[in-house]
């Protein structure tokens, strides 16, 4: 008697956007890491450290910064690294209005 030869599908990882709770695909979130170096914007997803992810929008990125960011990476995000994510926060495409 044969295998069956049910295939399962690849396994995608999946994250929540620390700003809205929203759960998607792990590739569809932008990854931010607490390193030794400090808190920074990691687009390859593959430094070594802590991170936390959210969407490539402006108002996830605010609420992130208000506290959540800060709490899922369990540190507080002193004023260097908040303009750096803030001038990396500048880059993303603008919202539509619904």
């Amino acid at each position: 008697m044969g295998k069956k030869s049910s295939r399962r599908g690849r396994h995608v990882p999946q994250r929540t956007c620390v700003g809205c709770r929203e759960t998607l695909s792990k590739r569809a979130l932008i990854r931010v890491v607490r390193t030794p170096e400090g808190v920074r914007v990691d687009p390859s997803g593959k430094l070594p450290g802590r991170g936390a992810y959210l969407h490539d929008r402006v108002t996830c990125w605010e609420r992130g910064l208000k506290g959540a960011l800060g709490n899922a990476l369990k540190t507080t995000i002193n004023t260097e690294e908040r303009e750096a994510l803030l001038a990396f926060m500048a880059t993303l495409p603008a919202e539509e209005e619904a």
